[in-house]
């Protein structure tokens, strides 16, 4: 199982800036497992990460310090972001948070 995310996206985790990810899809990933993160399904993995906390929240809830954590300065941009990924805003929705690190070396997905 791979963590797929927008180029601009990818760069931010690279970058340090982005250490959390929502996710809406009924795949499940597992904590403290490593799993290799790219922008497309072309080119090999572009680094790997750790979910080191997994939980579930209502879209709504997101907190100011999450919307950092996602790599995003205010809720507007996050939410701009939401709808080109997934086509609407629904606050309601509950999704899967995971929070991750990024981990150093050529890891395989354990």
């Amino acid at each position: 199982m791979v963590l797929v995310f927008k180029r601009p996206l990818l760069l931010l985790i690279l970058a340090g800036r982005k250490t959390q990810t929502r996710r809406i899809s009924r795949r499940q990933l597992q904590q403290n497992r490593i799993y290799p993160i790219l922008d497309n399904y072309r080119e090999g993995a572009k680094a790997y990460v750790r979910i080191i906390r997994k939980f579930q929240q209502r879209l709504a809830d997101i907190s100011p310090s999450d919307i950092k954590k996602e790599g995003f300065n205010t809720l507007e941009e996050f939410k701009a972001a939401w709808i080109s990924l997934y086509g609407a805003w629904q606050p309601e929705t509950t999704v899967t948070v995971y929070e991750f690190e990024l981990v150093n070396g050529d890891c395989r997905e354990n």
